[in-house]
C-alpha cells in the first residue's frame, strides 16, 4: 500500500498544468530557474515551488555550474508518462 500512496502523491503532485508545461519543456533540455520562468510565463518564485515539488518526487535533478542551476528531467519512465498525456490531450484538442 505505501507504493500505491506515493505513487498517488506524485502523480498529485504531476497534475498541474505549469508543472506538465515544465516537464515538458525539460524533456527536451536543461534550464535555469529564469528560463523555465520565462518560457512557462511564470514567476521565479512560482517556478521555485513547481521544481521543489517535481524535485521530491524524484522527477527532476538539478547540477550547479558556476552561479547557475539546471534542471533537468532524471526519472526516465517520465517521457513516457507524458507521451501517454499529450496524446491523449491533443487529440481531444484537435476534435473541441
Amino acid at each position: 500500500m505505501e507504493a500505491w500512496q506515493k505513487a498517488a502523491e506524485c502523480l498529485r503532485v504531476l497534475a498541474h498544468p505549469s508543472r506538465l508545461q515544465i516537464v515538458q519543456l525539460l524533456l527536451t533540455e536543461r534550464c535555469t530557474v529564469g528560463e523555465i520562468a520565462e518560457r512557462c510565463g511564470l514567476s521565479p518564485s512560482q517556478t521555485s515551488e513547481h521544481l521543489k515539488l517535481l524535485q521530491r518526487c524524484g522527477f527532476l535533478g538539478c547540477e550547479k555550474e558556476s552561479r547557475f542551476a539546471y534542471y533537468q528531467v532524471i526519472e526516465p519512465e517520465l517521457s513516457n508518462i507524458m507521451s501517454c498525456i499529450e496524446s491523449k490531450f491533443k487529440e481531444m484538442a484537435t476534435h473541441a
